[in-house]
């Protein structure tokens, strides 16, 4: 590793070469930091005893720029100034609260995200920090105030809020529908290519139990699509690559859309559903507090009629 500290130069002397740089008089970069000139002459000489060159020409009236100062001081104008973003940014984000939000991709992707920026009008103020993962323990770190999950409401042992059931259903694209046609049930969905969710932490409902479900046998050798990432899934639908299982509220917007549609009418009520879900040992938060209403109320717009 890099020891950075022989390599920098002191900051203090970067400080008073980029006021001497900018302003091209010790005098003024002396006024600008509250220093004495004598303070940042002594600065630029220790620079320049430090990096082994001249940076600047002196006269008795002026300075310039040697070629290597003017180089040198592009380098550190934008180095300065990126330090003092950063600076400001974790100031501003001291002063105000940010709520980390966690869900998997699919919730993520097809659920939060679309829905995101009705928040941020009626919130602005509301600094939101979205963590996607399908990794449960990525999902419920300490820095993370609210998770939206699948899952049962004893499963987390955290405040579980129930936001909406889990129905599945097959979905495909229009032109996939096109080129199928006559699918009316489960049974004749067996003909056609299934793209099969493989991800071995998601508990949710595949194509075994979703066939179970509707008293059909998924048996024998098949060519179907097996992907592991839900998201992925979806878009290989969406692209005409064979059917998938939908969840209701995920992908309603596809299906509203026409983008997506039910090639057969069946579907199947699971025992989970969605939640959401705050840890108990963080104190009470009135943004956490508003972003979790906000989700709540969203859940209630999605609600069939």
């Amino acid at each position: 590793m890099r020891n950075l500290s022989r390599q920098l130069p002191p900051l203090s002397s970067l400080v008073a070469f980029d006021a001497a740089a900018r302003n091209l008089s010790f005098k003024q970069a002396a006024q600008d930091l509250n220093l004495t000139q004598a303070a940042i002459s002594r600065q630029i000489r220790l620079l320049e005893e430090n990096l082994g060159v001249r940076l600047f020409l002196r006269s008795h009236r002026a300075v310039r720029l040697t070629p290597e100062g003017r180089s040198f001081a592009h380098v550190v104008a934008g180095s300065l100034e990126q330090l003092a973003n950063g600076a400001q940014e974790l100031r501003t984000q001291s002063q105000g609260t940010t709520v980390a939000v966690a869900a998997d991709l699919a919730i993520a992707s097809f659920w939060l995200m679309p829905r995101l920026s009705r928040f941020r009008a009626l919130h602005p103020d509301i600094s939101i920090r979205v963590v996607a993962s399908d990794e449960l323990p990525e999902s419920l770190r300490e820095e993370v105030d609210v998770t939206i999950q699948l899952g049962k409401q004893d499963d987390s042992g955290q405040d579980a809020r129930f936001l909406f059931e889990a129905e599945v259903f097959p979905v495909c694209s229009p032109d996939f529908l096109a080129r199928h046609p006559g699918l009316e049930s489960p049974e004749d969905l067996l003909a056609t290519t299934l793209l099969r969710l493989e991800d071995e932490r998601w508990d949710w409902m595949d194509w075994q139990a979703w066939f179970t479900e509707n008293h059909v046998q998924l048996k024998g050798s098949r060519k179907d699509i097996y992907i592991n990432n839900y998201p992925l899934l979806i878009q290989a639908a969406l692209s005409g690559q064979g059917v998938a299982l939908g969840w209701n509220h995920l992908i309603q917007d596809l299906l509203a859309s026409g983008m997506l549609m039910r090639p057969v009418a069946a579907s199947v009520h699971t025992r989970r559903g969605f939640y959401l879900l705050l840890p108990e040992e963080k104190p009470p938060c009135p943004d956490v507090d508003i972003f979790c209403d906000w989700v709540i109320a969203e859940c209630r717009i999605d609600q069939p009629s």
